[in-house]
């Protein structure tokens, strides 16, 4: 077993409220500066990025985990890992279904760039993605299960888009063994307060801009013997599946 520092909620410039700068390329090489060891892009509502995503993080030796920030209809954001790039592709195509087209204005809200991994842009993501898909929450957990992947609530210590802040408490279905806080410091306070002792706490950056990305201080311990980022990726997922 060997700790493995990460940060599983990192935007890049295809998300509207994000910094151009936040391209493929530059997080891996960010994440590479902040010694992090395997880093996810979870776009609002996209996976559109996670290919040039993995072509860049093999080049800097991070292990790359494909996700997206799905909004629920009830406005929450919901933070979804995939531990295949192709199945998270496939739930970006479904969830395509569920967005509600409208046009982006970039003047107003950003760009929505789509990157290869050496930076040049290979398309703009016409309608808006930041607004609420017609996904409910319930509906959240088995819709992304039968892609593969995994879901829980995002940001829960934030006044905004938290599952908390928008429902008033912290919900007994669906179930969720995971929780992501924003805020080190907040943990234990939303631990007691909520009733949370039985999930695991993710601690994430959920970064804007190069600069939100932080230094290793979060990790996990995963067995990686015979090595290989696709192993360590793997037993990643079997581990927060399994997580009672």
């Amino acid at each position: 077993m060997n700790r493995y520092y990460y940060d599983l909620h990192i935007h890049s410039c295809l998300s509207p409220c994000a910094d151009d700068d936040n391209t493929p390329n530059n997080i891996a090489g960010m994440a590479s500066l902040c010694a992090l060891d395997i880093i996810a892009l979870t776009d609002h509502n996209s996976c559109k990025n996670c290919p040039a995503f993995f072509e860049a993080a093999k080049r800097y030796g991070i292990i790359p985990v494909a996700g997206m920030e799905l909004t629920t209809s009830e406005d929450i954001h919901v933070i979804c890992l995939f531990e295949n790039l192709e199945d998270a592709m496939r739930f970006d195509e479904e969830i395509g279904r569920h967005r509600i087209p409208v046009k982006n204005r970039p003047d107003i809200f950003g760009n929505q760039l789509i990157l290869d991994s050496e930076d040049n842009v290979t398309g703009i993501e016409e309608n808006y993605l930041t607004n609420a898909t017609d996904i409910s929450l319930e509906e959240a957990p088995e819709t992304v299960n039968s892609f593969g992947g995994i879901c829980y609530p995002a940001h829960i210590d934030r006044p905004s888009n938290g599952i908390i802040a928008t429902l008033g408490t912290f919900p007994e279905t669906p179930y969720f063994n995971i929780v992501e806080i924003n805020r080190r410091e907040a943990k234990e306070e939303y631990i007691s307060k909520y009733s949370l002792e039985d999930k695991l706490v993710i601690i994430s950056s959920d970064a804007h801009y190069l600069t939100d990305m932080r230094d290793r201080e979060n990790y996990f311990e995963i067995d990686d013997e015979p090595y290989s980022g696709a192993l360590v990726r793997h037993n990643l997922f079997e581990f927060l599946r399994n997580r009672k």
